[in-house]
């Protein structure tokens, strides 16, 4: 008797434990929801880099700035009018106060308050206010109430005839909600996407059997949450995990026990009765499902070799999300389906005893083309892919352009950069400096190329003891500016150290892509020998890895001509093109995506090797095992689709293109890869895809192929 055999047994036998336990640990879950979503962290760190340990000095010392943008308030004078006309830096005065005042303990700086040319444009009629406030608690780095504050304060204020308009990262991301209609939430989205799973599964089996895969996903999503909470009081974990345990964990739940019931209701219609039905179900399907557990599991765990607490994160706090789903679906699932099971599945409108005649006939095509069929998909995918080759590395909180459109932030923002100021004014480089040299390193700055200016403002609120901080404002953030601050400030002085939110960003990229091959080489090896074992074969496991690969790339290349080039942007979401892509979202994307992607491949290539090993026939095993699996894929693909449609209502642009890139790359593996590409190469391969080395077989502990 096989472990999984006897699990399900074990579970049969003891129903009612199975039952209280399972549904204990729900209720708790969903009674300490908002705990856990409170506990989560909402920022990121990259430890060993400089611009990381700058901007902790800055947070220590000063309260303020360093990872967290200044609020930034801009002024367009009348024309005729600039800073040097009579009665102007009065004004601009009194809008610094009033910043001052209404923000106790913060750092401002002005023209009014410094003197200094780098806060105005060259024809001498854009300015702006720069303010760096105390974080709103709770708010990793972030002040939305100050923002509210400033706004309150400044309302009815004028300079020279002119109203000011706060901008910088945080007024536009206060500001984008009100842009893109407040989205739908966290708890609505997943209910529109339990709607819409509920829709789908409906279809899919014709009865009230569609209820079963829901109450796992319930049960696993509310016991994620409660797992959650636990680790995030032991260690940080990023709020991004939140989605995807109330959203993926839909899907992936759903996936799991859709695949169980669908092989469970076939063994009933071959004569199996009662708990035997069950049992078999389990011995087949609940085996492929502990594989695709461990291959989701596995593709974030990953994220454990790179040297950021953030990602890492990600990995372990979204690892509970297939790992708890697995357990629901070996344990639970039997219990219900023994003693519920019979009496929801009804109406039974289809039969089970054979394959879906849709996937059976597109099977046979796929075989009978199989080089055309291959031809095709690989053209789709690399076209895809060299959309991919275009992506461009962003800010982590996203290009500012991106954020909000309509609001006044923006015409803040839009009004620095057609000043010739520049989007820098709102993620300045902040430098950490001796006093005595401040103004100094200012000055020498100052004459560096696609600088706006660098200021060394006096006030004590910029100064702590013998270290004072020194901004500069770039044109553009780019790299090059970066570097030439970095390299002329080092060479200043051995005690100057480089910060600011783009400067962290920029070590960001450079930690994680670092190690990002080490990364996809772990994934690629624990995989192929997990799934060699699985399928008893060398070039089964070697394609599935390649293809989960390819798989990614094509969904990155979506998210980057969707999203940076604006193809579908700007008509499904009313967002321009964002020129670039946040800088963690493509190792977000590939962690989940290549599990996601190898549930699907499992549970194809599973009932391909049972029916090769029941015929020996390779294009028999292939029409036989899409034409049980295709609807089943489809099906699951779909419901995860509409899980991360809801996802993109929210009014942040960044899950809106995370809940992009991940549908878009569900959908593209479903049907691309699974249906086509899939079919085609195992058809193509013939009996090398069952064959696996001798010694090899050994090492894995495997029965040798026939």
């Amino acid at each position: 008797m096989s472990s999984m055999a006897r699990l399900a047994r074990w579970s049969l036998r003891h129903k009612k434990l199975v039952v209280i336990f399972w549904i204990v640990l729900a209720l708790v879950g969903m009674s300490t929801a908002k705990q856990a979503s409170n506990a989560l962290d909402q920022g990121y760190s990259i430890p060993g880099r400089e611009s990381y340990q700058t901007n902790q000095t800055i947070n220590e010392k000063y309260g303020t700035g360093g990872n967290a943008a200044p609020i930034v308030a801009v002024v367009k004078l009348p024309s005729g009018k600039t800073v040097d006309s009579s009665g102007v830096k009065s004004d601009l005065q009194t809008v610094t106060d009033k910043v001052e005042q209404v923000l106790p303990r913060s750092r401002v700086a002005s023209y009014s308050s410094t003197g200094d040319r780098a806060f105005v444009s060259k024809d001498g009629r854009t300015t702006f206010v720069v303010a760096y406030s105390l974080p709103t608690p709770g708010a990793y780095g972030q002040s939305p109430q100050a923002v509210k504050d400033i706004n309150a304060a400044l309302r009815g204020v004028t300079v020279a005839g002119s109203t000011v308009q706060v901008t910088g990262y945080d007024a536009l991301m206060a500001t984008s909600s009100q842009d893109k209609n407040g989205g739908f939430g966290l708890v609505a989205e997943g209910l529109v996407g339990g709607l819409g799973a509920l829709i789908v599964l409906a279809f899919v089996f014709g009865s009230f059997l569609a209820l079963v895969p829901l109450i796992t996903a319930f049960v696993s999503i509310m016991t994620s949450f409660l797992a959650l909470w636990g680790l995030a009081e032991l260690t940080p974990v990023s709020s991004i995990v939140e989605f995807l345990i109330a959203l993926v964990g839909l899907g992936i739940a759903i996936d799991y026990s859709l695949l169980v019931v669908v092989r469970w209701r076939e063994e009933h219609a071959r004569g199996a009765d009662g708990n035997e039905a069950v049992v078999r179900a389990m011995e087949t399907a609940g085996r492929a499902v502990v594989f695709s557990g461990l291959t989701v599991a596995i593709g974030l765990l990953a994220l454990l070799v790179l040297p950021l607490p953030f990602l890492r994160s990600v990995g372990y706090g979204g690892m509970l999300i297939p790992i708890i789903s697995v357990a629901v679906t070996i344990t639970l699932l039997p219990v219900m389906l023994s003693s519920i099971g019979r009496k929801l599945d009804w109406p039974h409108i289809q039969t089970d005893k054979r394959a879906s005649r849709f996937w059976t006939g597109w099977a046979t095509g796929v075989v009978r083309t199989r080089w055309v069929s291959a031809l095709v998909a690989l053209v789709v995918l690399g076209l895809l892919i060299g959309g991919a080759t275009k992506l461009i590395l962003g800010p982590a909180n996203g290009d500012p352009n991106s954020l909000s459109h309509t609001s006044v932030a923006a015409q803040g923002l839009r009004n620095l950069e057609q000043a010739g100021i520049g989007v820098g004014a709102i993620t300045p480089i902040e430098i950490v400096t001796p006093t005595t040299g401040a103004t100094g390193l200012a000055q020498v700055l100052n004459d560096l190329p696609n600088i706006q200016g660098a200021i060394a403002p006096q006030s004590s609120s910029w100064q702590r003891g013998d270290i004072s901080v020194v901004d500069v404002f770039t044109h553009d953030n780019s790299q090059q500016a970066l570097d030439s601050v970095r390299n002329t400030a080092h060479a200043y002085g051995s005690n100057i150290r480089v910060g600011g939110m783009d400067a962290q960003n920029r070590d960001f990229i450079a930690g994680a892509y670092n190690r990002f091959p080490v990364m996809i080489i772990l994934i690629a090896i624990i995989t192929f020998v997990l799934l060699a074992r699985a399928f008893r074969s060398i070039l089964l496991p070697l394609k599935a890895v390649v293809l989960n690969v390819l798989s990614v790339l094509a969904a990155w290349g979506a998210l980057t001509l969707i999203w940076q080039k604006g193809y579908g942007s700007h008509a499904l979401w009313n967002v321009a093109a964002t020129g670039s892509i946040p800088s963690w979202l493509p190792i977000i994307i590939f962690a989940f995506l290549f599990g996601i992607s190898m549930d699907y491949e499992v549970f194809i290539l599973s009932r391909m090797r049972e029916e090769y090993d029941a015929t020996g026939s390779t294009n028999t095993a292939v029409v036989r095992g899409i034409g049980r699996t295709g609807r089943l894929v489809t099906s699951a693909a779909l419901i995860l689709f509409l899980a991360f449609l809801s996802m993109s209502t929210a009014p942040s642009t960044l899950i809106k293109m995370m809940a992009t890139g991940l549908g878009a790359g569900v959908i593209l593996d479903a049907t691309i890869i699974r249906a086509l590409l899939v079919p085609a190469t195992v058809s193509l391969f013939g009996r090398y895809n069952w064959k696996i080395p001798t010694g090899f077989a050994r090492l894995l502990r495997v029965q040798m192929n026939r």
